[in-house]
């Protein structure tokens, strides 16, 4: 099973934030947003990148993929005191408060303190983890870093190409680039560091855990149990859930719900569907068993989940 392909299939960027930045000394970001993962590609210069108390600095064709957590900085000095402030929703202000997305814009996506700076970058943010879900994030460090030469440079250009161009359909390309990137990215790294590798992208090193997840992530909608999966991967409950907590992280059962969730999350998109097909299809019996576990999950009920996030982008 590769696990990468049920990334692909299930939940994904959907009007991602995305820009590039154009930045020339002095210059330092607290960003404080609290998006799921982030994803950072340096096209020119360098940056220095602190989250946790680990430094690392980022060379052209570096990409860096950072996970939720504290505030972190990225500057062009490692000791640089920060002064733009990334909060959640991207807003952008000094460290008094004063907005400054607007005053630094340069163009379409193009952001910072000067339109071409010595140090370029295209960011990428997952905004919401229906976007990217938790079974990716869980799997990385807080900063996984894939140095340049891993990744396909002309992929890069593409992107950064799509994300300075005013077009049709433009945020859904930026989208399904953004998701493609991120898979490679998660591809160099997991290669390069297999024994850091831990939780989803590891399943499969286990076939038994592989075939449950691709068993899970096929027919969501199944009444599983521990017994039933543990069935049909021939193998006893205690060992399935043993190895699939020691692989994946949590067992089978929450595992299945936090998909279930993702799954539903994204096909609240699709306005034809109602809750009642949408609690089938992921295994839910009636439309209010799934609004009571989404609630719980996301903190609103579906139908106001697609309003908020569906209808705005309709």
């Amino acid at each position: 099973m590769d696990p990468l392909v049920h990334f692909l299939d299930g939940p994904h960027a959907r009007r991602a934030f995305a820009l590039r930045v154009a930045m020339s000394p002095p210059w330092a970001l607290d960003v404080r947003d609290g998006a799921p993962l982030t994803i950072m590609a340096v096209l020119s210069g360098y940056a220095w990148l602190t989250a946790d108390g680990d430094t690392v600095r980022l060379s052209a064709g570096d990409i860096a993929m950072v996970r939720a957590g504290d505030p972190y900085l990225v500057a062009d000095e490692p000791l640089r005191g920060a002064s733009i402030v990334i909060h959640p929703g991207q807003e952008c202000t000094t460290l008094s408060g004063e907005p400054v997305r607007l005053s630094m814009s340069h163009g379409v996506r193009t952001w910072g303190n000067t339109a071409e700076g010595e140090t370029t970058m295209l960011i990428g943010t997952y905004e919401s983890d229906a976007e990217i879900g938790s079974a990716v994030t869980a799997a990385l460090p807080r900063t996984a870093v894939v140095p340049s030469g891993e990744i396909n440079a002309a992929l890069l250009q593409l992107l950064a190409d799509e994300i300075s161009t005013d077009a049709p359909g433009q945020g859904s390309i930026i989208d399904r680039m953004l998701d493609v990137l991120l898979v490679h990215a998660l591809r160099a790294w997991t290669a390069a560091h297999p024994d850091r590798t831990t939780g989803w992208l590891s399943a499969g090193a286990d076939p038994v855990v592989g075939e449950a997840l691709e068993l899970l992530h096929t027919h969501p909608a199944d009444p599983w149990t521990l017994g039933s999966l543990a069935g049909r991967v021939n193998v006893s409950r205690a060992t399935l859930a043993a190895r699939f907590r020691s692989s994946v992280g949590e067992p089978p059962m929450t595992y299945l719900a936090n998909w279930r969730m993702l799954l539903a999350s994204e096909l609240l998109a699709d306005a034809r569907r109602t809750t009642a097909r949408i609690a089938a299809e992921v295994g839910y019996g009636s439309p209010f068993a799934l609004s009571t576990a989404f609630k719980r999950r996301f903190g609103v009920s579906p139908t106001e989940y697609r309003r908020r996030k569906y209808s705005a982008s309709a």
